[in-house]
């Protein structure tokens, strides 16, 4: 296992932003809020992102091979990517620029 084992967090933080996007996801459906298509689009990309992320980081945990420090390290990066994609959806929601 690699030293700064960070996989719990990352499975832990994930997961949890996984079903934030799902619940606004969810929210958006609902309410037919035709005009946040491009929210829709992107929350949509970072939930693939983060539940590659949780998966990864999973698989992290339950090996104990060489493997288990690869998928780490992908984890982590899928993780970033999805933390990006959340940010560029609040400043869109933040100043309004989705319609």
């Amino acid at each position: 296992m690699s030293e700064s084992n960070k996989s719990p967090h990352i499975l832990n933080t994930s997961s949890n932003l996984l079903g934030l996007c799902f619940l606004v996801l969810t929210y958006i459906r609902v309410q037919k809020l035709q005009s946040i298509t491009i929210i829709d689009d992107v929350i949509t990309i970072a939930i693939v992102f983060f539940m590659a992320s949780s998966i990864l980081s999973f698989l992290s945990l339950r090996s104990n091979t060489k493997k288990s420090e690869s998928f780490e390290n992908i984890a982590d990066y899928t993780f970033l990517i999805g933390l990006f994609l959340l940010f560029g959806i609040t400043m869109l929601v933040a100043f309004n620029i989705s319609k």
